[in-house]
């Protein structure tokens, strides 16, 4: 703020509200905080401050909430690049179940759904432990509620029979 540059605020919609509190007043037009913990103390924004949040919506107990959307004049959906996802890596198929599952996300058939995030780590354990655990970790990474589907929408473009990955019976 003191230096007139950004801040870079990650997952805001998780932050406590006792924190989100103490921003409000730089991003609404006061430009200014106070800082409880530290005396006080008085921080005001110089030209060129601004802040730029990010946040997963969908995401348990992740709320953007009115008070908090209305201080960003500029809000940009930001949505997974599949072809960036192939080009890192990540096999087709993987890439093509992602995209089935979005689709039913965005139709409100599923709550979860795989993005890059996931597609990434797919890649890295399909590179450590093989497809078949690549392909069964990713079922399992998918919420209970939307794993049948998921696992389906895998074996469609796997062609394999696929069970999440789990560690058997305990002795």
């Amino acid at each position: 703020m003191r230096e007139g540059r950004a801040l870079l605020v990650d997952d805001a919609t998780l932050i406590a509200p006792k924190v989100l509190a103490v921003l409000y007043p730089a991003m609404d037009g006061r430009r200014v905080i106070t800082i409880p913990g530290y005396r006080n103390e008085r921080v005001d924004a110089v030209d060129g401050f601004y802040v730029i949040a990010g946040h997963n919506p969908g995401v348990h107990g992740a709320i953007l909430t009115e008070a908090l959307a209305s201080r960003f004049d500029v809000h940009i959906e930001v949505t997974t690049d599949w072809d960036l996802a192939r080009h890192l890596g990540v096999p087709a198929p993987a890439v093509q179940a992602a995209i089935a599952l979005n689709a039913d996300l965005a139709a409100g058939r599923l709550s979860w759904a795989p993005q890059l995030r996931e597609l990434l780590g797919f890649a890295r354990v399909r590179k450590t432990l093989g497809l078949p655990a690549a392909v069964a970790n990713l079922a399992g990474r998918a919420p209970e509620d939307d794993r049948e589907a998921v696992t389906a929408a895998l074996r469609q473009h796997f062609g394999s029979e696929i069970t999440a990955l789990t560690l058997g019976k305990q002795r």
